[in-house]
């Protein structure tokens, strides 16, 4: 690895004390924040990070408390944002774990190449990928990040950097591990190959939960891509109705030589609104007005279109075009509550759906998707099953209660919360969740000893 460290000298990294908190601004804490610019840093940061430990942080997309330390150290990776390698022909990339998929899409989509696997924002470090294991709409189809990970680069408590291949202990511990094994210094990542920057892509309405799920079931296959946003305020009948949305990496004969597309087929042109104007004012995001929104979101759609060219960002990332997005949600912040349930629980997806409409948690971020085979991290989030990802804001009445009435009926039925956008659930329900809880924490045990690597959420849930 480049700039491997090899001991303790070196100059110290950039630090100040701020508040730190998630993207979705329900738990700040403060912390030292560190900002290394080599490995040597980083090492040196891991020593000296005192009695509160340290972990490490990406672009701050986790929602919750997973890279926050309150009163210890929290290592801003950012600044270890290099390109060591791409091979054009095989489809690998060698990088620094603080490179964010941003980047690598206006390095790689040039080069006929994309990210395997990419969530709803660009906005997130390799690194960052590893730890909480992303997964996005091709889950059915390519599993999550790391199944495209070949190796990574880990500095461990004891200061060493130990090179992590697929099919260890260590690798299946860190992927999904969320940042509680070390700090992901590089990674070699398998990429995707594409003829263009955009996607063709169908679109359809669902008339209700049953309706929606039946589409998802009988055609997932024939896309590489899928995911459907689902109206949760919608009762009765309506309950669970949806706007699918389905596509694939557009080939070069889908844009036509005489447009601006086919002259430049691989350009990477992601557009950006204006920053939002402060903080959205608290309750201005109420049922009424989610309700209204979510009508006419539900009635803009068509009935069914297919074969509409879309480019990349606007079809993975329309929320990466308005800067600060998450103040819409007010002052308080807001939860994203992400669970998933096998196949063969689809009695307590329609269950849970329909108390979250009775409730009228006012969320018009709401998407389903179903997931394939899971991989072998063992804190990792996707198994086989439904997803269903809502976002509320904190401030509702009666929202803790509600969601721990959710998180019940979830392990009951063999499911579990992503702890990538996790801020509240109860350690109890854990190990119900998450079976292979013991292993990792063993090996977290054996491999750091002292608890140099620590976070508000490994604290919070006992990890």
């Amino acid at each position: 690895m480049p700039g491997k460290p090899e001991g303790p000298a070196g100059p110290a990294a950039p630090e100040t004390t701020v508040s730190v908190t998630g993207w979705g601004r329900t738990a700040p804490t403060a912390a030292r924040l560190i900002r290394p610019r080599t490995y040597q840093e980083a090492a040196n940061a891991i020593r000296s990070c005192g009695a509160r430990g340290g972990i490490a942080r990406g672009l701050g997309r986790a929602y919750g408390d997973a890279a926050q330390n309150a009163g210890g150290a929290v290592l801003d990776m950012t600044g270890l944002d290099r390109i060591h390698a791409i091979d054009a022909d095989g489809g690998t990339l060698l990088c620094d774990a603080g490179v964010s998929l941003h980047r690598l899409m206006e390095v790689l989509l040039p080069l006929g190449w994309f990210v395997p696997v990419t969530p709803g924002t660009r906005q997130v470090t390799v690194g960052g990928a590893i730890g909480a294991d992303i997964h996005g709409k091709n889950h059915h189809v390519s599993g999550s990040f790391s199944r495209h990970v070949l190796s990574f680069e880990l500095l461990t408590a004891d200061g060493q950097v130990r090179t992590v291949s697929r099919g260890t202990p260590l690798f299946d511990a860190t992927a999904g591990g969320m940042g509680l094994t070390g700090v992901i210094l590089t990674a070699t990542v398998r990429l995707l190959p594409v003829e263009t920057s955009y996607m063709r892509v169908d679109t359809e309405r669902a008339t209700d939960l049953d309706d929606l799920m039946a589409r998802l079931t009988a055609t997932d296959h024939r896309y590489r891509y899928s995911v459907a946003w689902i109206d949760l305020l919608a009762r009765g009948a309506a309950t669970g109705r949806a706007v699918l949305t389905r596509g694939d990496h557009a080939p070069l004969e889908a844009l036509g030589k005489a447009t601006r597309a086919g002259r430049a087929p691989l350009a990477f042109r992601p557009r950006t609104l204006p920053a939002a104007p402060g903080f959205v004012p608290d309750g201005l995001l109420g049922r009424a007005t989610v309700g209204l929104f979510n009508e006419l979101w539900y009635r803009k759609a068509p009935r069914a279109r297919v074969g509409q060219l879309q480019r990349i960002a606007t079809f993975f990332h329309p929320l990466d075009g308005v800067p600060h997005w998450n103040r819409v949600y007010g002052r308080a912040g807001f939860v994203q509550y992400q669970f998933v349930v096998g196949h063969g629980q689809e009695a307590a997806l329609r269950r849970i759906v329909g108390r979250i409409a009775e409730h009228r948690c006012p969320s018009f971020l709401a998407v389903l998707k179903r997931f394939g085979d899971a991989d072998p991290g063992w804190l990792s989030f996707p198994v086989p099953g439904w997803t269903l990802a809502l976002d509320i804001p904190a401030a509702l009445p009666g929202l803790a209660g509600f969601l721990d009435e959710l998180d019940e009926e979830v392990a009951g039925a063999g499911g579990r919360v992503y702890l990538a956008k996790d801020a509240r659930l109860r350690p109890e329900l854990l190990a119900a969740m998450y079976p292979r809880l013991d292993d990792f924490r063993s090996l977290r045990a054996e491999l750091d000893p002292r608890g140099v690597f620590v976070s508000d959420l490994s604290r919070r849930l006992g990890l």
